[in-house]
């Protein structure tokens, strides 16, 4: 079963928006995933989260580039970048979305 985790170990029940975008060439991508009162920020402080952990039967695929979202001092919300710099990541990380779509009941839309 395909989960999102972040740093603790605890899979994430919030289900993100997710954003992606391609280069012309299609050898490069992005996926901007947009939490909004994640589970991960609800017991601790914000520098327990060192990364987002996307893991799937085949294995794990792990991005650092993790922001919080802070609304009157609080925070509010988790925004994760995912760079992906070859058609085979693009492809690993599009078999993880469809696996991950699956499980959470998601839909794809095109912009």
């Amino acid at each position: 079963m395909a989960r999102i985790q972040f740093s603790r170990g605890i899979d994430e029940d919030a289900i993100p928006e997710v954003r992606l975008t391609r280069s012309k060439t299609g050898n490069q991508g992005t996926a901007t995933f947009i939490f909004e009162n994640p589970k991960a920020l609800s017991n601790s402080s914000t520098e327990d989260i060192t990364g987002m952990y996307m893991i799937d039967e085949e294995g794990e695929i792990i991005t650092r580039e993790v922001k919080a979202k802070f609304i009157n001092g609080q925070p509010a919300g988790l925004e994760a970048l995912h760079l992906m710099r070859t058609p085979e990541e693009w492809e690993r990380f599009m078999r993880f979305m469809e696996r991950y779509s699956e499980a959470n009941g998601l839909g794809f839309s095109k912009a």
